[in-house]
Formats: C-alpha cells, sequence, structure tokens
C-alpha cells in the first residue's frame, strides 16, 4: 500500500474512533436523562470508556460533571447518592468544560436555573456540613456570562419565588453585588421598572427579599428618590415609602424578620416549616415544604 493509501487508512480509522468516542459519551449523558438506575448511571460514569478527551486519553466522569447532568434532568435519587457519597468532588468545580470559573458554584446556579428545588435543598445542606464551602452561597458567576452574578442574584433575575426563600434562609446574602454593583433587590426592581409581565412574581420575590433585609443597602435607592410618584405606582405606596427610609418596616414585616434571622440556616426549611405560626405566613408553600424532607445522610 502506498504512503498516501496508509495515510488515508489512519485518517479513516481516527475519524472513526472519534465517532465512536463521542458516541460512547453521549451514553452516559442520555442515561441520566433517562433516569436509569442509580447503580447502573454509577456503573457507566466509572468506566473509562464512557469518557474521552478530544485529545484521545482516557478518563472516568466525575462525580462533580455527573452532578451537572442530573441537576438538568431533575434526576434527583442520582443527585443524591452523589452528593452524599462524593459530598465535597460532587461541588468541586467541573473543569474547563463545562464552566471556565473556579471562583463560581455552577452546580447552585444550574440548579436555580432550571428551577431543580429539591436538588438546591440538598446541595445547601452539603454545602452548609462542608467547612470547605462556607462561602459557597455568596460566589458570584461566570465574569465573561454571568457578569458576576451570585445564585441570589440569578433566582431573582428568574423570578424563582422559593429558590430565593431557600438562599437567603440557607445564609445566601442580600447585600452581595454583581460586577455592575447590583444587589438581588436592585435586580427586581428594575425588573418591576422595566415591564408589567409578571408582577405578581415579582413582587413575591421583593417581599421574600424584604424578609432578610432589615437594614435596607441597594444602589437603586437614588433613583427611587428621584422619581417618586412612577415608584409609588410600581411599588404602592406604603413599600415605597419603606424603601426609601421615609416610613419604618410594617410590624408584621419586623418580626417576621426577626423570626427567620433565628432560624438555624443549616435546617432552614425544616425549622420554617415547624414554626407555630399560621401556614398562611410562612413564605414557603405547603407543597415545596412536603417535597424539601428528603435529606443528604
Amino acid at each position: 500500500m502506498s504512503a498516501t493509501g496508509t495515510s488515508k487508512s489512519g485518517r479513516l480509522q481516527t475519524e472513526d474512533k472519534s465517532r465512536q468516542r463521542k458516541f460512547l459519551s453521549f451514553l452516559f449523558y442520555q442515561a441520566v436523562r433517562d433516569h436509569k438506575p442509580v447503580w447502573m448511571l454509577e456503573d457507566m460514569r466509572t468506566m473509562e470508556t464512557f469518557y474521552w478527551e478530544e485529545n484521545a486519553s482516557q478518563r472516568t466522569y466525575t462525580p462533580s460533571e455527573a452532578l451537572l447532568y442530573a441537576i438538568v434532568h431533575d434526576h434527583q435519587p442520582y443527585a443524591q447518592y452523589l452528593l452524599s457519597h462524593y459530598s465535597e468532588e460532587a461541588l468541586a468545580m467541573p473543569g474547563e468544560r463545562f464552566c471556565c470559573c473556579p471562583s463560581s458554584a455552577p452546580h447552585l446556579a444550574m440548579a436555580v436555573r432550571y428551577d431543580r428545588r429539591d436538588i438546591l435543598s440538598l446541595i445547601l445542606q452539603v454545602a452548609h456540613r462542608l467547612p470547605s464551602l462556607r462561602s459557597y452561597l455568596n460566589r458570584g458567576g461566570c465574569f465573561h456570562l454571568e457578569d458576576g452574578k451570585t445564585p441570589l442574584h440569578l433566582a431573582c433575575e428568574l423570578l424563582r419565588s422559593e429558590a430565593v426563600i431557600l438562599l437567603l434562609g440557607s445564609g445566601a446574602s442580600p447585600r452581595a453585588e454583581d460586577n455592575n454593583g447590583m444587589t438581588p433587590l436592585d435586580v427586581i426592581l428594575e425588573q418591576l421598572w422595566d415591564s408589567k409581565v409578571n408582577v405578581g412574581a415579582k413582587k413575591l420575590c421583593l417581599d421574600n427579599l424584604l424578609l432578610f433585609m432589615p437594614k435596607l443597602c441597594f444602589k437603586m435607592k437614588e433613583s427611587l428618590q428621584k422619581d417618586p410618584a412612577c415608584w409609588s405606582k410600581v411599588l404602592g405606596e406604603d413599600k415605597f415609602n419603606h424603601l426609601i427610609g421615609k416610613n419604618p418596616a410594617p410590624l408584621f414585616l419586623i418580626a417576621m424578620q426577626k423570626i427567620l434571622l433565628m432560624l438555624p440556616p443549616e435546617q432552614f426549611s425544616k425549622s420554617l416549616h415547624d414554626l407555630p405560626i399560621p401556614t398562611s405566613l410562612k413564605p414557603l408553600p405547603a407543597s415545596c415544604k412536603q417535597r424539601l424532607q428528603v435529606q443528604v445522610v
């Protein structure tokens, strides 16, 4: 065979192997998507056959990468298994293939983005147990893609009111700023100003934020003061006056702020559920409270 023929044959073999690698890699993703049993997924995850790098080296999927797939496809049993057996590894950075910013919290952000509240609760439980994750809840997202938004910023942006409560109750800071100096409160106020769509969901997120903000500090305060007539229509006169510091917070809000701040962050959802107050006064709906009984052991 000529050198040209040998070269062509080698190139075809390389292309065939590349296609096979991509196919085998996709099988694991597909298996998570189809909610295959945990034991099967772990067998696949730890087989080198199922993960090929572009440079032809082989390795297994990490627990961190597997957890991202579990979050995307809401495979709760698999997420619980990974967080229980590989707590620190599961929340480690998954590598540049998935995220390029080592200071971010991609799993937490992904759970918020896809509205995976059950998995979000599991992640928060693990984050409280591990000393290495003390700053986890307030990490800014990718500088290039998310402007340094924390998971709480993202929850407000996407109007995930239950995620807002879970994050705040677990210790997320309502005063955290993104790369533009915007707090989560600013994010909600900007949305209320820009559009009248989903006003109810926006105001619910705003109310949830205020439950954890006895001291108000936000970038748009000056904007509110400059245009009181318009902002009073958007927010209501009482809430507007409270936000600009003209009137104190209502007694109900002050009482709830004190109660919620006393609940232990590591057991926030359970403690909130057990509070001896009417269910209608609790910021998490009953359906969510029932779902959040699952624990990572």
